[in-house]
């Protein structure tokens, strides 16, 4: 049977199908309310026959990231079954973008980098972990077989041994902090009681010190601050650092614990790194690494023995940070297709 290409017009659509019966098979359909609040401008399901879900993915083309030299086009929300339903929703998506005036193709991503993106390439030894993004490990092959490359590539690192600090290293962090005092800024833990107005100095951080990241566009307020609240109940505020100069954020460090391993009943003992950032005009003067260095003291007082950087693109200063006394134990990639009218 002929598969058939169908648009969901809105979640009420997607969630009469989902809830009909109708749309049943190895992948699973998409949240109402993830197509409510990702706001893609178009989103395309492939079915084979009336009871089967081959593929589904998104489209976003009219508030895309700046790319030199193109108008991009995003797939995101993507999952296939088997490659031949990979590839047929991709060059499906790969035509709409073309017809809406978009020269590149850029995926998977649902909408923006604040959001999820990028495929698991490499998967290593080590289990998942909180908030780490996950896809079947044929999914990038789906991409590359329709023509995509990598356009990025991301790590995330293992610390596995928190006890481990060398006399060198301890005199590099004894000379930054120093530095870091005679520029006037103060590195403290965030409030437990005051957490919600921790995450809007996070966001002043953040949306200065991420503006020349790859494929950066501004978050609004209410998108931020939901994102962050989900993860509170998970967070120790110990594992939230805060770094400011005459009460300006000028840096922060967000960790929490990570919650699988709890979770599959493992020892409480991985830190995760989230987000690291560093206003532009401290980043020479070595927050980073002190942040870094300060956490893995915290997180070693508390019995913890090991920590995940997560997520880490391959050219950012945090993997530089981290690179001096991790492994990588996972790599990722986003990808790019050109296309043409």
């Amino acid at each position: 049977m002929k598969p058939l290409l169908v648009e969901i017009t809105d979640s009420a659509h997607l969630a009469s199908l989902g809830s009909s019966g109708e749309v049943v098979g190895n992948v699973t359909p998409l949240a109402p309310e993830d197509l409510l609040h990702d706001a893609p401008d178009a989103h395309w399901l492939l079915l084979r026959g009336k009871t089967s879900l081959a593929a589904r993915c998104s489209l976003w083309w009219k508030k895309t990231p700046p790319y030199p030299g193109h108008s991009l086009g995003l797939i995101g929300h993507y999952a296939a079954s088997d490659e031949n339903s990979g590839s047929q929703i991709l060059r499906h998506a790969c035509q709409q973008l073309g017809a809406k005036g978009c020269t590149m193709a850029v995926g998977p991503m649902d909408g923006n980098t604040w959001r999820r993106y990028r495929f698991i390439t490499e998967r290593g030894a080590e289990p998942a972990f909180f908030l780490e993004p996950d896809n079947l490990d044929d999914w990038p092959l789906h991409f590359t077989a329709e023509g995509f490359v990598a356009v990025a590539t991301y790590t995330s690192a293992l610390d596995s041994d928190l006890s481990s600090e060398s006399s060198g290293t301890r005199a590099r962090l004894s000379a930054i902090a120093e530095r870091v005092f005679r520029m006037g800024i103060t590195i403290r833990q965030a409030s437990a009681d005051h957490m919600d107005a921790e995450l809007h100095r996070i966001l002043a951080v953040s949306l200065r010190s991420f503006q020349d990241n790859f494929l950066y566009t501004p978050v609004g307020e209410p998108e931020f601050l939901a994102q962050y609240r989900k993860l509170l109940p998970f967070v120790r505020h110990e594992f939230v650092l805060l770094a400011a100069r005459d009460s300006i954020p000028v840096g922060f460090l967000f960790g929490l614990p990570d919650a699988l391993r709890i979770k599959r009943d493992e020892r409480d003992d991985t830190l995760i790194i989230k987000t690291l950032a560093v206003a532009p005009e401290c980043a020479s003067a070595g927050l980073g690494t002190l942040l870094v260095g300060r956490i893995r003291e915290i997180a070693r007082g508390l019995g913890y023995t090991r920590c995940i950087h997560a997520l880490m693109h391959e050219s950012n200063r945090s993997r530089k940070i981290s690179a001096k006394t991790v492994s990588t134990m996972r790599r990722y990639a986003l990808f790019a297709r050109q296309l043409f009218p």
